[in-house]
């Protein structure tokens, strides 16, 4: 990656992503220096939790390893948090998880 991989204490998975990922708990109030200049988080920003790198628009994709894991649901400003309430899922439809047993659809362990 020739990219900046790191924003204090967020980082940049992929290249393509349009989010950040929190390494540590940020505060609110926190400057972060991004790409197109310093944001101010207003809410605080739980570790693993993400942040848009850039303005997002409504319906843009989201995508953090470079793969697409929701849809905007309305405009994100560069600098705020990215979450349920703000996207919807677009992980594939393939894969689900039984929540009872933790264990994977099909999967079978001896």
């Amino acid at each position: 990656m020739t990219e900046k991989s790191s924003f204090g204490p967020f980082l940049l998975l992929s290249g393509e992503d349009n989010v950040l990922v929190a390494r540590a708990n940020s505060p609110e109030g926190l400057v972060v220096a991004l790409e197109g200049g310093e944001v101010r988080l207003n809410r605080p920003i739980p570790m693993a939790h993400k942040i848009a790198r850039h303005d997002i628009a409504a319906g843009d994709v989201i995508l953090k390893y470079g793969m697409p894991i929701g849809i905007a649901t309305g405009a994100i400003r560069a600098g705020e948090h990215v979450h349920v309430h703000n996207i919807r899922s677009a992980y594939t439809p393939t894969h689900m998880l039984q929540d009872a047993d933790g264990r994977s659809a099909g999967c079978h362990y001896e």
